[in-house]
């Protein structure tokens, strides 16, 4: 793993391409246990860095890489911002970089997808308990694939439904 030091600093079509670029933006703008800066406080605000850093790496390498992009944070996100639900507004928007409109039950659905054209985005609350985890630990992960894969296919494969028992028990 390379480390290249402050985020905001980082030109993404300067460093080397990878296929896969991971991150969590600060979770306390966003959570229910905290103030609900949303987007627009200091921490959670650094998700459009990344995003940022995306898009060069992208221009970069004429669309190619990275293939993927992972986003996880705590599930307030599906609620943060005024109006409630506009931060994932926000998020599915600037992955997918379509006008996405709100539910109309004004709420987002703890699973969902989006496409637009080159990029296919996934979302869903997992919780770490039925992962081996001896904890209740839930988490929104966003997964963005550009090109011919479906995001999808990976956050929504059998075994990681809920009450999907494998024969070893």
């Amino acid at each position: 793993m390379l480390h290249f030091g402050d985020l905001t600093q980082i030109d993404g079509g300067k460093i080397p391409p990878v296929d896969i670029i991971t991150f969590g933006s600060p979770c306390q703008d966003l959570s229910v246990a905290g103030k609900r800066a949303g987007l627009a406080g200091a921490r959670s605000s650094l998700f459009l860095e990344a995003i940022r850093i995306i898009e060069e790496m992208r221009c970069a390498t004429e669309g190619q890489y990275p293939k993927y992009a992972l986003w996880e944070n705590v599930p307030g996100a599906l609620s943060s911002g005024k109006p409630k639900g506009s931060d994932f507004k926000a998020v599915i928007e600037a992955f997918t970089k379509i006008d996405v409109p709100m539910p109309d039950s004004g709420k987002w659905a703890k699973a969902g997808m989006v496409r637009s054209d080159g990029v296919n985005l996934s979302w869903r609350v997992l919780d770490a308990q039925y992962f081996g985890v001896p904890q209740r630990r839930r988490r929104i992960f966003a997964v963005a694939s550009y090109g011919e894969r479906c995001a999808s296919e990976i956050l929504f494969i059998e075994e990681s439904l809920r009450g999907y028992n494998s024969q070893s028990g």
